[in-house]
């Protein structure tokens, strides 16, 4: 058996794993970067860019470039960069970099971003959307006398505890996720805090923005988030390579200037989800179509699931 932590990266960014298959996540599930939805992100990404005064974007957890192809769909001008474990995609827009990443909490250094990207990094928004969930976590367990330790795992699933968490991960857990019940599970999230700080200390951008699934402390959920996704409905994790295994962000904990819902991200930042003037569609049937589309999608992302992303805002 191997703890959950080392187990979760083997499956998800070792040699045969899951992020690193042909078909890619895109073949299991879609997320907002997809589609129309995809664009509405977009552009209220390039919002947000705007805001904070960047005009190059960085997106860590690239997938297969479907945000870049959104971004320059949304008419981002300025310099693109994706971040992943797989090789450049072969449709990427020419214009748009890429680098190779080592995968989960690993990233390139800011001398090969800033080479690929072309630009400097204190003029650019680093996206992480949907990177930190995949950052694999210590998962522990509270046991009958009331110690926490850490959860292992067999590539089938199966589970046993193992050793009393280190010092570090149950001081983390008695600031952020107490646990004192047997039976109770917490997600450490000290690998998220650290890996999202050393990104902002390494590359020292602009801003960044971490979107994704979260909890904070008052609304931690008693029993954990851990799951798996495969063919496009959720599944046991199971550590063997066959499906994407995640868990929810702690989001309070990660450094933050601001910590934003996503619908409320989207009214700030993002486009009108107000249906088009009906006389629109008498004077310009194919304008008024591609209006209602632009506001359906806007409006996808104000509702569950999408709406209820947190959007983790840094700022240089």
């Amino acid at each position: 058996m191997s703890t959950w932590a080392r187990a979760w990266h083997d499956a998800l960014y070792g040699e045969d794993g899951f992020y690193r298959r042909a078909e890619g996540p895109s073949g299991h599930f879609e997320t907002a970067t997809h589609g129309p939805v995809g664009r509405a992100l977009a552009t209220t990404l390039i919002g947000l860019a705007r805001d904070a005064g960047a005009h190059a974007v960085v997106d860590v957890g690239a997938g297969r470039g479907e945000l870049l192809h959104a971004l320059r769909d949304a008419g981002h001008e300025g310099p693109l960069l994706g971040v992943d474990v797989v090789e450049r995609p072969a449709d990427l827009d020419p214009a748009s970099g890429w680098v190779r990443s080592p995968g989960g909490a690993a990233l390139p250094s800011a001398r090969d971003v800033e080479e690929a990207l072309g630009a400097p990094l204190d003029g650019a928004l680093v996206v992480a959307h949907e990177w930190l969930d995949v950052v694999p976590c210590v998962v522990a367990q509270v046991d009958d006398a009331g110690s926490l330790r850490e959860v292992h795992v067999d590539p089938d699933g199966t589970e046993t505890l193992g050793e009393d968490v280190g010092a570090d991960d149950l001081a983390w857990a008695q600031r952020w996720w107490p646990a004192r019940e047997p039976g109770q599970r917490v997600e450490v999230g000290r690998a998220r805090d650290d890996a999202w700080s050393g990104m902002l200390d390494a590359w020292r951008p602009r801003a960044a923005v971490a979107v994704d699934y979260g909890h904070v402390r008052s609304q931690r959920p008693e029993p954990g988030t851990l799951s798996g996704y495969r063919d496009g409905a959720v599944t046991a994790p199971t550590p063997d390579g066959s499906c994407d295994v995640t868990a929810h962000v702690a989001v309070d904990s990660l450094r933050h200037d601001e910590l934003v819902m996503g619908a409320d991200a989207v009214r700030r930042w993002g486009p009108s989800a107000a249906s088009p003037e009906h006389d629109l569609a008498r004077r310009d049937p194919a304008g008024y179509l591609d209006a209602l589309a632009r506001a359906s999608a806007a409006a996808a992302l104000l509702g569950p699931p999408y709406g209820d992303f947190w959007w983790v805002v840094a700022r240089g």
